[in-house]
């Protein structure tokens, strides 16, 4: 008897054994491994848009851009170098004044320069250029048709014939006539003498977008030199920075910059065009048809694409296939070449 019950004994343990180890078994069967966590859509947080863009830049803001544009006369002879303000401007048009010598026509409305200049003198087709920006025009001088217009009310303007030493001031390291200059402040204190209103943005032009801006096609060309005459101190060359992605500017073989800061000039878009010139006198002064369109060159991400521009209400705009061609968000330069000799002969592109 007592032998059956140590073996009845040990048979129950074993079942016992068997049975905590099917338990045991099943409790692993039952715990799954956590499953990760899909993140959904509504959870992605995306930069809201902002709700305004600059018409002359593409670039959005959080505030209004309903601001007028300034455009102001900037002198670009070698003894006005460097100028002061032009890494502020939105846009820049180049154009030959009398003999080889170019002038800027500077517009700003994004950002507001302290000090601006050295300050010329009006020509007729700059003040086209401004007109069709509805910009507050600014010059020291004129030209006889250009004062013309001025005197018959053609657009707004701050002249330093009215107001030298007062709005306009001259400055003591440099000789007249490369020494007049404004600061921001005393436009807007001339706008409000005069009544001018300061509101009311320009037109604006297209712009592609960032994801387009990378799509860009065409020619790869690192470089643009553009030839005015045969005195190479007003030569006009853009290199492009592909870690920065934009163009640098170097006028007479030095890099444009800032006087005050010593910053670069940066440049998105280089729009390269050519316009009929004419010698209307003596003293050299010239009509610029900027009416009439014409062939040109856009340069965009370090890529260069044949384009033709057409006056659009006093804008000149590039078009491709008849279709408006899209500049890059950012700063422009527009520099406007004779036909004769022409884009083939003033432009020359390091080209791969």
């Amino acid at each position: 008897m007592k032998k059956w019950a140590i073996l009845l004994l040990a048979f129950l343990l074993l079942l016992a054994g068997c049975g905590q180890k099917q338990a045991n078994n099943s409790s692993q069967k039952e715990v799954k491994k956590p499953e990760k966590s899909e993140k959904k859509v509504s959870d992605v947080i995306t930069e809201p848009k902002d709700p305004y863009t600059f018409p002359l830049t593409g670039k959005g803001s959080k505030t209004s851009t309903d601001g007028r544009a300034v455009a102001v006369m900037i002198n670009n002879h070698p003894d006005a170098r460097p100028q002061s303000g032009l890494n502020k401007a939105d846009l820049v048009y180049e154009l030959l004044a009398e003999g080889d010598i170019t002038r800027f026509l500077a517009v700003f409305q994004s950002e507001k320069p302290e000090n601006i200049g050295p300050i010329r003198s009006a020509r007729a087709y700059y003040l086209e250029l401004a007109k069709g920006l509805s910009a507050l025009y600014i010059a020291h001088g004129y030209s006889p048709e250009a004062k013309q217009m001025l005197d018959n009310g053609y657009l707004d303007n701050l002249n330093g014939m009215v107001y030298d030493g007062t709005l306009f001031q001259r400055a003591s390291f440099r000789k007249a006539p490369h020494n007049s200059y404004i600061t921001y402040e005393n436009v807007l204190k001339g706008a409000q003498l005069k009544k001018y209103s300061m509101t009311g943005a320009p037109p604006a032009f297209s712009f592609l977008t960032d994801e387009e801006s990378k799509n860009i096609t065409s020619d790869t060309a690192t470089s643009a030199l553009i030839t005015y005459s045969s005195n190479k101190m007003f030569d006009c060359l853009y290199q492009y920075d592909s870690e920065l992605g934009r163009y640098k500017r170097f006028s007479g073989g030095a890099q444009t910059v800032d006087l005050e800061t010593k910053e670069p000039i940066l440049l998105d878009n280089i729009f390269i065009v050519e316009a009929v010139h004419q010698v209307i006198d003596s003293a050299g002064h010239r009509n610029i048809n900027l009416q009439s369109g014409g062939k040109g060159y856009l340069l965009q991400k370090g890529k260069v694409n044949q384009v033709e521009w057409k006056n659009v209400n006093n804008r000149i705009v590039p078009f491709k296939d008849g279709k408006e061609v899209p500049f890059v968000q950012g700063k422009t330069w527009v520099n406007v070449v004779p036909t004769t000799p022409g884009l083939l002969k003033s432009v020359s592109f390091n080209v791969k």
